[in-house]
């Protein structure tokens, strides 16, 4: 018997699915269909580590089982690559991006090849190929048309070094994330996408959708939907108003200072002159914090008083005006009324200033904290008395009265900036004439091109790098007006937004997409990937989405229908003798002591996300060449259920590999003595149950113990005298999606000239998966005493009689028997009476 030699069986199917383009999608339009997606990666020069393979081999398996159940699978592969890191690389090296971006593509498709996912490669899209980000350009024009785009004067994060915008979350302690730059806050001329125009759809739709539970509370979250009023307030001794919305205009008695954004446009202009020089101090520090770091709730609240008041429209009373770090003009008005008795953040500043905290709502204790619960309104006025909804409700309608406030709606969520100021983007297709005025380019004239220039870095005033573009800068127009180009470029985001459209339809050059593929194709019906995109891409996803839908250019009004974040996958690290933690793959436990294997000594560990950073990268290159793909595949299904935690363990791949060759000798041993059929009832259990087992947990993607169920059938047939053929095909079928190679290896040794992948998948007979004998638990009183095996189906007498005859049982029925109760095959309780 040859020995299973991972590396020549997985090189040479590799090869033939290559050469036979076997995972080809089927272009037929008819049948059940199957649209099974991966959030496409970064081509990063580092390449893959061994976390990024997991959700990737979850949507194989996914795909081969559901072209074995007779589907037609779109299962496709491509790159998000755009973006800044390659635009750095270029900056520090003088290499161009596409150069960059080709090496890491490359790199990225010959990890993925090796690990025989049976993606369709001729559909392979790249979101910096110019036949891709015409269309792209090509929605955004969408959106124009729709009004959905437009220019605004925004405060951004700003990078002088990356010479670049910076979302929230690229922003760290007031540096860059990537490179640690200092970052300020200062407005620019930024294109927004007006995302709040279909906040509530985003809000509404999520109930449509099979998400988990903790997803969709994030979306909802970031948009933020809240329900109070607009309340005025006068500044008095000027000819100025502040409106704040809040969401409890029930305490408006209670309000005893108002809080301002430092960005705010009525600082400068109320601001006194005595508190001039510590309000711009202040607002100077706040321009080198992100929004994030100024309204962690754990922090220290910080602010300073701009030396002028308002007035409380409800009671006429002054209340100080200060600008503090936790109200961010991106949310609300950027103004907020104070009401320090009833919020924590209110408490705590108004503690720390000496500023008053008056008692509105009853039942709490507010000189120790603020009481956030329900209760009563007290020293209100007009709605002492009332409960806080009839309050709500009494106060809005006084507010509309006076003309002093409204009912009003509010969301978190802020229009999309959109721009950035970077040359590795897809540049817009706007032109501007010369009173400054934006146009769209002529739809015909689409892609516009990204042009070559001399320097990636931004102009020393801020200008993007297009701005040096020469000649591509003059657009000129069909009557000889010439026109300036948009030099800004579009964010990362806009390449992945629709990409699983592109998909559908990759080579069309007439077309975005075909609408009869897209009719047929959508929704996805699976996506995977990180929790990293649990909120922003899948947001402006949906939203690119519903404005397709609003155009009549798709027929969902969702994208993804099922959407499952697989498991960080993490790495032991250990502390050094310099206290240090450092990467260790060798490790062992004894009960939950890690232990370094090779020294036997315990050590002090933490679990870490991997990243280059920590130097804990484990490259996947090194275990395929050590255990092979199919062993790769196999341990990271292995490892526990697709969405926890999961930390790697080298060592531990040991384990799978035995199996692959314990059913590699099954096969080969028994190559020319495989019965056609058995007689053994016990195997037929066996059999049946797996295969059902199996399917029930590839259908809900309980990979962990389908593996397990496999394990158990390939042990029942390595034991039995006779070994059924039907029953060895049906184990390589269930364990293809799994571990591919090596079942298309023993599926041709067996004489099959088609590949697996085009195999039925095995179907169960019911009768042999029913057990004749069930587990019944015993309870006296209500509580778990002893448990007995009967026949299933039992007579609840006999059932009963049983029970009463365990042992441990009996020494718990002392007293007098008052009620048998009997669930079915599988609980007896018996209610006793202490006598």
């Amino acid at each position: 018997m040859t020995k299973y030699n991972h590396k020549e069986i997985e090189a040479k199917w590799q090869v033939y699915w290559d050469e036979h383009k076997t995972f080809k999608t089927p272009e037929d339009l008819k049948g059940p269909k199957y649209y099974v997606l991966d959030m496409f990666p970064y081509p990063s020069g580092a390449g893959l580590h061994v976390g990024h393979p997991e959700g990737y081999t979850a949507t194989d398996i996914m795909a081969r089982y559901k072209r074995a159940k007779g589907f037609n699978v779109l299962h496709p592969m491509g790159w998000d690559a755009f973006g800044l890191p390659a635009e750095q690389y270029a900056v520090q090296t003088g290499t161009h991006p596409a150069i960059t971006t080709a090496e890491n593509v490359a790199t990225f498709k010959r990890q993925l090849k090796a690990l025989g996912f049976s993606y369709d490669w001729d559909r392979e899209v790249n979101t910096t190929d110019p036949n891709y980000y015409k269309w792209t350009q090509w929605i955004f024009l969408k959106l124009y048309q729709k009004g959905l785009a437009y220019v605004a004067e925004a405060p951004v994060n700003w990078c002088p070094a990356l010479g670049t915008v910076l979302a929230n979350e690229e922003v760290i302690n007031g540096l860059s994330e990537r490179g640690g730059h200092p970052v300020v806050r200062r407005p620019m001329r930024q294109w927004m996408l007006k995302i709040t125009a279909y906040a509530d759809r985003l809000l509404d739709d999520l109930d449509l959708l099979d998400w988990p539970d903790y997803l969709k509370e994030m979306q909802r979250n970031w948009i933020g939907k809240s329900i109070g009023a607009d309340v005025d307030f006068s500044v008095a001794g000027q000819n100025a108003k502040i409106r704040v919305f809040t969401t409890r205009p029930d305490t408006l008695f209670g309000a005893t200072y108002m809080v301002l954004a430092p960005e705010h446009d009525l600082v400068p202009l109320i601001t006194t002159e005595a508190q001039r020089p510590a309000v711009e101090a202040f607002m100077d520090e706040m321009s080198r914090k992100s929004d994030m770091e100024r309204t962690e709730l754990n922090k220290d609240k910080n602010g300073v008083f701009t030396g002028a008041y308002a007035i409380n429209p409800v009671n006429g009373k002054e209340i100080p005006i200060y600008v503090a770090d936790y109200v961010l003009i991106s949310y609300g008005t950027g103004a907020i009324m104070a009401v320090p008795g009833h919020d924590q953040r209110d408490w705590e500043f108004a503690t720390k200033y000496d500023i008053p905290i008056i008692e509105v709502i009853s039942g709490g204790d507010i000189r120790t904290e603020a009481y956030t619960g329900d209760g009563t309104l007290v020293n209100s006025g007009q709605l002492d008395g009332l409960n806080v909804d009839d309050a709500k409700a009494k106060i809005t309608a006084w507010l509309q009265e006076q003309a002093l406030g409204k009912a009003s709606i509010n969301y978190k969520l802020r229009d999309w900036l959109f721009s950035r100021q970077r040359y590795w983007g897809e540049p817009f297709p706007i032109i501007h004439d010369s009173e400054g005025n934006h146009h769209p380019i002529p739809e015909e004239q689409l892609p516009v091109l990204l042009p070559e220039v001399e320097s990636y870095k931004p102009s020393p005033d801020g200008n993007p790098p297009l701005s040096g573009a020469g000649d591509w800068l003059t657009w000129t127009d069909s009557n000889g007006v010439k026109h300036t180009r948009e030099t800004n470029t579009m964010p990362q985001w806009a390449g992945s937004c629709w990409y699983y459209l592109r998909y559908i339809d990759p080579h069309n050059h007439d077309e975005a997409w075909s609408k009869e593929k897209e009719a047929y194709w959508m929704p996805v019906d699976l996506y995977v990937g990180g929790t990293e995109h649990a909120v922003l891409h899948l947001l402006y996803a949906r939203f690119w989405h519903k404005v397709l839908f609003d155009c009549g250019l798709v027929s969902t009004v969702e994208p993804f229908q099922k959407l499952v974040n697989q498991g960080m996958i993490t790495s032991y690290s250990f502390k050094d003798e310099k206290g240090r933690y450092v990467h260790c793959e060798e490790v062992d436990f004894d009960g939950n002591q890690a232990i370094h294997r090779p020294s036997g000594k315990e050590l002090c560990f933490q679990v870490e996300k991997m990243s280059k950073a920590k130097l804990n990268v484990i490259n996947p290159d090194t275990i395929i060449e050590n255990f092979g793909a199919d062993s790769f595949r196999l341990y990271e299904m292995f490892m526990g259920p697709l969405e926890m935690q999961k930390p790697w363990n080298t060592k531990s791949i040991e384990g799978v590999k035995r199996f692959l060759e314990r059913v590699w000798r099954l096969v080969n041993e028994n190559l020319e003595n495989m019965e056609v059929e058995t007689n053994s009832d016990d195997l037929l259990k066996v059999y049946h149950k797996t295969v059902q087992g199996v399917t029930e947990d590839v259908e809900n993607l309980r990979f962990n113990t389908a593996i397990s169920k496999m394990m158990v059938l390939n042990n029942a047939l390595t034991k039995s005298k006779s070994v059924p053929q039907f029953m060895v095909e049906g184990l390589l079928t269930l364990l293809s999606p799994f571990a591919p190679h090596i079942a298309e290896e023993l599926w041709h040794r067996l004489g099959h000239d088609q590949s697996i992948a085009h195999q039925d998948w095995p179907e169960f007979d019911e009768a042999y998966c029913v057990d004749e004998e069930v587990t019944i638990v015993i309870q006296v009183n209500g509580k778990k005493r002893g448990e007995i095996m009967v026949a299933l189906d039992s007579d609840k007498e006999a059932v009963f009689e049983k029970a009463k005859q365990d042992s441990k049982v009996q020494s718990f029925m002392h007293g007098k028997l008052i009620k048998e109760i009997y669930v079915p095959n599988k609980l007896v309780n018996f209610v006793v009476r202490p006598g």
